[in-house]
Parts: C-alpha cells; structure tokens; sequence
C-alpha cells in the first residue's frame, strides 16, 4: 500500500466517516495543530531521553499517554456533528492531568515573575508544545458547540501541564529560567 492516495490533491481532505472538506476547515486546522503539538511533545520526549534526573520515567510514561490521548482529541474533532465519536474524551483524562500538574507544581518554587520559554532543550521544546496546545484550543473554540466540553477543558490543561513540566524540567537541569524583566 502505497503512503500518498491523490485524494487530497485539490486541496479536500476525509473526516471521520468520509464527509470531504477543505484542508483549511476549522476541524481540520484544530486536529492538525494537535497533531503538530503531538510532534512538538515527541521531539521535547527525545531531548529528555538524554538527560537525568528526579521522576523521568514517570514523566515519559506520562508523555506517551499524553500523545495518545491527543490522538483521541484529533478524532473527535475530525468526527463530524451528529456523528458517534469512537474515542471519547472524559472527565478522567481532565482529571489525571490535574493530578499530576498538581503534584509536580507542589515542587517548584513559586512563581514571581513571568517566565520566558527557554531553559534546556527539553524545557524549550515544552514551552513550544505548550503555544502549539494553546493554538490547537483556540481552533477547537469554533467548534465548542459540536464537541465534548472535556475536549476544550484537556487542551486548556495539557498547556498548563506543558508549562508546569517546562519549569520542571528546568528545574531538575539546573537550568535557571529566563524570567521577564521589568524594563529593557
């Protein structure tokens, strides 16, 4: 089987259950921004991968659930309104990422500035996932009405979780965070 099909050449792409739209429909604008913060997490996952440090795997086991559950949230936002989704977000996946921001907050110093994305590699990356997430929410709005509300609610968490980790991560590197300064 061949990788490209020629379907989507005139620039139309298939939703779930076949309905044809254009590619910049806001469906599909909203599942591929989460297919590229999906990305964004994978290549933060690889500059982890060559570091140590406090609660790793945790997080890595995390992340790979994290990557799976945004492919439920792509197809439920390719599923046309009044369509079954097969993958079906809940309250439990809002309230594990909770969980664990929560937890790994508890550690971290208390913010008194505003932190600019930056730090090591892996905080970088995670602060870049977190502005694709916020992106991906944004798009999803336009549809709010069609969708589970825990669609929206987990976007809105995964960035804050993304934010949280940043700073973990940075944190465990003893990479100071940039901070905004008063006056340039």
């Amino acid at each position: 089987m061949k990788i490209y099909t020629k379907t989507g050449d005139k620039g139309q792409t298939s939703l779930v259950y076949g309905q044809r739209v254009d590619k910049n429909h806001v469906r599909v604008e909203a599942y591929g921004t989460c297919d590229e913060a999906n990305s964004m997490i994978g290549l933060a996952v690889a500059y982890m991968d060559d570091e140590n440090f406090a609660r790793k795997e945790e997080l890595l086991q995390s992340f790979s659930n994290i990557q799976t559950i945004l492919f439920h949230v792509g197809a439920e936002l390719a599923t046309p309104a009044g369509k079954e989704v097969k993958w079906k977000l809940t309250e439990k996946h809002v309230k594990s990422l909770e969980d664990e921001l929560d937890e790994l907050d508890a550690t971290l110093s208390p913010l008194k500035n505003f932190v600019l994305p930056g730090g090591s590699k892996a905080g970088a990356t995670l602060h870049s996932a977190r502005t694709i997430v916020r992106r991906a929410e944004r798009s999803a709005v336009g549809l709010s009405d069609e969708l589970s509300p825990n669609v929206l609610a987990y976007l809105n968490r995964l960035s804050d979780y993304l934010f949280v980790v940043a700073r973990y991560v940075n944190s465990q590197l003893k990479k100071e965070e940039p901070v905004l300064k008063p006056e340039v």
